[in-house]
C-alpha cells in the first residue's frame, strides 16, 4: 500500500507528522498532489482542542497542487493540471447548495442543510497538510490556476481571501461607505482589501502589531487604530465625527471585539462577523439600541466552490490585489510541527506560513 506524509491530529495540543495510506479515488473524486498549503487560525483552534475533530484526521483546508489522478466520471480536467480547491468543498446538489448556502451543505441530511457542512477538508474528511489530498465532487470544487500565477499568489484564495472578502460582501459594503475592520490578521487584512474593492471610501483598521498595521495601510486602510493606546470605540467615533460606521467587520472571534464592532455602528448599520468564537457572546443592551436600532448582525463561513475560486484568482491575475506579503514564513512539510509552534504562538511577526513538500 502506497503511503504519504500527513499532519495528523492526535489529541489536544498535539498535531504530528506521520504516514497514512494515499487515498483511493472514487468516480467523482480527484487526487491532488499538494505543492503548497498553509496553516489557518482554525487549525490552531483544532490543535488547542477548542474545535473538536476526530483523532487521526489530517488537518488543513487550503490546497494548491497538481491533479495526480482523476475519477472515472470526472470531465473537463486533465492529470498534471495545476488547481486549487476552496476550504469549503460543497457537494453542489444539496438543498443548501441549490439555494446558494454552499457553506451549510447537507447532502444526505433530511432537509439538505447542515451547519458548516461545506467545510469538509480538515474537519470531517482528511485535509491538505499532506503530500496528497482527495478532493470529493471534483467537478464542483477544482479550479484551474491561470497561467503565470505562482502557488503563493493563489495560496490565500481557498480560505483567507474568500473569507475576508465575504465579510465585506455580507456586510453589503457600498460605494462611499465607512467601514471598520477589527483585527488585521490575514482574514482582517483581506476584509480591508475587500471593502476597498467594493467601494468603501473610509476604512478604519484595528490592531496593535506594527507589521500588521503597516500592511493594513497597503491593503486599503485609511486609518489604523492601535487598540493598546486608548479607547477604540471613542477613537472610531472621533474619526467619523460621531456618526459611526456603515459596516463593521469582526475578524477575531472575541467578546471584546464583537462588542466594540457593535458599538461603533451608526443606526441602521451592519455588523459582519467573521470570527470563530470559542465562548458564548453577550449583546449589551445599550450597544444594541434595545433591539430597535435597525442594525443587522450577519455571520459568514468562507464561500467555496470552483466559481468562487475562479473569481478570486481573477482578482489576483488582474493585479487588483497582491496577497503575497501575507506569506511571512516558509517551511517544508517535514517541518510542519515547527511551523505550528511558530504560528500558534504568533512569534516573529508571522501572518501566514507556506508549507511545501
Amino acid at each position: 500500500m502506497a503511503m504519504m506524509k500527513a499532519a495528523i491530529f492526535v489529541e489536544p495540543n498535539r498535531i504530528v507528522l506521520d504516514e497514512k495510506p494515499i487515498p483511493d479515488v472514487g468516480p467523482l473524486d480527484a487526487l491532488v498532489r499538494i505543492t503548497t498549503t498553509t496553516i489557518c487560525g482554525t487549525d490552531v483552534h483544532i490543535l488547542k482542542g477548542e474545535y473538536p475533530v476526530e483523532r487521526g484526521l489530517t488537518i488543513g483546508h487550503e490546497p494548491v497542487g497538481v491533479i495526480k489522478k482523476l475519477g472515472s466520471a470526472v470531465q473537463g480536467y486533465r492529470e498534471g493540471q495545476r488547481v486549487i480547491a476552496g476550504a469549503i468543498s460543497p457537494s453542489g446538489y444539496s438543498n443548501a447548495c441549490l439555494c446558494g448556502c454552499h457553506s451549510q451543505d447537507g447532502p444526505g441530511t433530511k432537509h439538505g442543510f447542515q451547519p458548516m457542512g461545506g467545510w469538509r477538508f480538515g474537519n470531517t474528511i482528511d485535509g491538505a497538510q499532506a503530500e496528497y489530498l482527495l478532493v470529493p465532487d471534483a467537478m464542483v470544487n477544482l479550479a484551474p490556476i491561470p497561467d503565470g500565477l505562482t502557488d503563493e499568489q493563489v495560496l490565500m484564495c481557498p480560505d483567507i481571501m474568500s473569507t475576508g472578502f465575504s465579510g465585506a460582501e455580507s456586510g453589503t459594503v457600498r460605494i462611499g461607505d465607512t467601514v471598520a475592520v477589527f483585527a488585521q490578521g490575514p482574514i482582517g487584512l483581506c476584509a480591508t482589501a475587500g471593502a476597498r474593492l467594493m467601494g468603501a471610501t473610509t476604512i478604519i483598521g484595528v490592531d496593535s502589531v506594527p507589521e500588521r498595521m503597516e500592511i493594513a495601510r497597503k491593503m486599503g486602510a485609511d486609518h489604523v487604530v492601535d487598540f493598546t493606546k486608548g479607547d477604540v470605540v471613542a477613537e472610531i467615533m472621533r474619526l467619523t465625527d460621531g456618526r459611526g460606521v456603515d459596516v463593521s467587520i469582526e475578524a477575531l472571534g472575541r467578546q471584546e471585539t464583537f462588542e466594540a464592532a457593535l458599538r461603533v455602528l451608526r443606526p441602521g448599520g451592519t455588523l459582519s462577523s467573521l470570527g470563530v468564537y470559542s465562548n458564548d457572546l453577550t449583546i449589551p443592551l445599550d450597544a444594541f439600541s434595545a433591539g430597535i436600532g435597525d442594525n443587522k448582525i450577519v455571520t459568514t463561513l468562507c464561500p467555496g466552490g470552483k466559481e468562487r475560486m475562479r473569481r478570486l484568482m481573477d482578482v489576483i491575475a488582474s493585479q487588483r490585489l497582491d496577497t503575497t506579503p501575507l506569506v511571512t514564513h516558509r517551511y517544508k512539510l517535514d517541518e510542519i510541527e515547527e511551523a505550528y509552534d511558530l504560528f500558534s504562538h504568533q512569534r516573529d511577526g508571522v501572518l501566514k506560513v507556506a508549507i511545501q513538500p
